[in-house]
């Protein structure tokens, strides 16, 4: 299954009906048009695309669009502390765009240690990728996948907010302050991978 978030609102792609109220059969180019047209201008929530070749539909999808990579991660500190960005009026995880010719994982490290000062990182593990689109200035739909990886600061640093990147805040929060404190102030993206990453959510 992938699921793209637009506007917040979810688009899967399954190869099964799914229990909700906007079920599309893939046929072509048009059924994409009308998903993100529904969750664009539309009250629906979630709209599920399903199709017997599922790689083949969300191959044909991305193709649609400007893809842009980015990578980031869930970054613990010894004392089991996980590192929070603000920045646009949400709590976010540290990421940022691939450059070229770099690997995902060399990404994900130097995006913390940018947006956050944050040195003293170490990989532990990948754990998925995340899809969002989005609309440039002149108006060219983004399809935006970051890959998202579980880190360790080995360290006692405190993080500070790259402000040039409009980030306002960087902090060490509790795991139990997590649900309370971050999840309600976060994007679904965001929701999926500390689900994931540490059964947050």
């Amino acid at each position: 299954m992938y699921k793209v978030f637009i506007n917040e609102k979810k688009l899967s792609f399954t190869n099964t009906i799914q229990q909700i109220d906007k079920n599309l059969q893939f046929t072509d180019a048009t059924t994409f048009e009308i998903a993100i047209d529904l969750l664009e201008n539309t009250s629906t929530p979630e709209v599920n695309i399903y199709s017997e070749d599922v790689e083949a539909t969300w191959k044909t999808f991305s193709s649609y669009f400007k893809n842009i990579e980015a990578a980031g991660g869930i970054v613990l500190n010894p004392k089991e502390e996980v590192l929070f960005i603000h920045r646009l009026g949400k709590w976010d995880l540290p990421k940022g765009k691939m450059e070229k010719g770099e690997s995902r994982d060399i990404t994900a490290l130097r995006e913390v240690e940018e947006e956050c000062s944050i040195t003293e990182l170490a990989i532990k593990h990948f754990i998925s990728s995340t899809y969002h689109m989005y609309n440039e200035r002149n108006g060219e739909k983004v399809l935006k996948i970051t890959h998202w990886f579980m880190m360790r600061h080995h360290g006692e640093q405190q993080p500070l907010p790259q402000e040039i990147e409009g980030i306002t805040q960087a902090k060490w929060v509790l795991q139990s302050d997590i649900e309370g404190k971050i999840i309600p102030y976060t994007f679904q993206n965001i929701k999926l991978i500390l689900k994931e990453g540490l059964g947050i959510g």
